[in-house]
């Protein structure tokens, strides 16, 4: 198999729509081309950020033959999620189709089973593709939990498991999961707000979300933190950290394009049943953000 395409800063892009909802795909490749221009090494797009639930199976592959087009060498790694296996299976059928060269597998929306319901769909995905595959662990947004123990035993029997997104917002995940498989799967952050520190544990990508409004100062924290040059790090982490923390709260989708917007890099516009930002949230999102452009360091620049 080929070097594992999930390192380095990864976005998990978000989706553009136009006013009549339909998705914007001409800012869509747009928007991939910048982040790449600014160091992203690939793009992760139908996640949680993309809004992936609200899409459907042929938006989400007519977005992925967009940003194929659009990203050039560099890999698109879709989300795979669905209500049921079996369309899990098609979206990731479809996606290798369209010439995606990986794919973040996450457990089924919205059905809460126990942990064999969950390995036993994630096996399926992975079972039905030969792309290299990422395993998406977030137990506060999915209420799955991927203990390592079962990381570890999926690795075990599919080849074709490279790496897995750690989001359950613990460093020492990170950790306990090399301890079991070593070098057998590559370990990425999936929470902004935690990269330097699952950096320092082991981590060796980053799924980002702030990365849509600012990629260069993402790629230039994530490069200081993998060098072990903790002084600068330390740096630009102070300045970012109330912009990434904007990425753990229920209304990040909202909060990330309000910045994307800010910066002159998007729309607010989400898919109903989401709304814009508001009241007290959008307020104080703003003095975060206002704060943050006007100590814009050079790295953001």
């Amino acid at each position: 198999m080929s070097a594992s395409p999930f390192r380095h800063v990864l976005p998990a892009i978000t989706t553009p729509f136009r006013v009549d909802d339909s998705v914007d795909h001409e800012f869509l490749g747009k928007h991939a081309r910048w982040q790449m221009a600014a160091g992203c090494r690939g793009v992760i797009p139908l996640g949680s950020l993309g809004e992936g639930a609200t899409l459907d199976h042929d938006e989400k592959v007519a977005i992925l033959r967009t940003l194929v087009a659009a990203c050039g060498d560099a890999p698109v790694l879709p989300g795979i999620a669905a209500l049921s296996t079996r369309q899990a299976v098609a979206l990731a059928k479809a996606a290798e189709q369209a010439g995606c060269r990986g794919l973040m597998v996450l457990p089924a929306y919205v059905h809460k089973g126990e942990l064999r319901e969950a390995i036993g769909h994630v096996g399926a995905v992975l079972q039905s593709t030969k792309l290299p595959c990422m395993l998406y662990n977030n137990p506060p947004a999915y209420g799955t939990d991927f203990t390592p123990p079962a990381i570890a035993e999926l690795a075990q029997r599919h080849a074709n498991l490279v790496a897995v997104k750690e989001s359950s917002g613990d460093a020492r995940r990170v950790t306990a999961i090399k301890a079991l498989v070593g070098d057998r799967l590559d370990v990425l952050v999936g929470m902004d707000d935690m990269v330097v520190e699952g950096v320092a544990a082991g981590a060796v990508g980053w799924v980002a979300g702030l990365v849509n409004a600012f990629p260069r100062a993402s790629v230039r924290l994530f490069e200081l933190a993998s060098a072990g040059q903790r002084d600068q790090a330390a740096a630009l982490y102070r300045w970012f950290l109330p912009l990434l923390r904007l990425d753990t709260v229920p209304e990040f989708v909202q909060l990330i394009k309000l910045v994307q917007n800010l910066v002159g890099q998007g729309d607010e516009r989400v898919r109903a049943p989401r709304t814009v930002t508001h009241g007290p949230l959008r307020e104080q999102a703003l003095a975060v953000i206002r704060t943050a452009l006007q100590n814009l360091p050079a790295e953001a620049r």
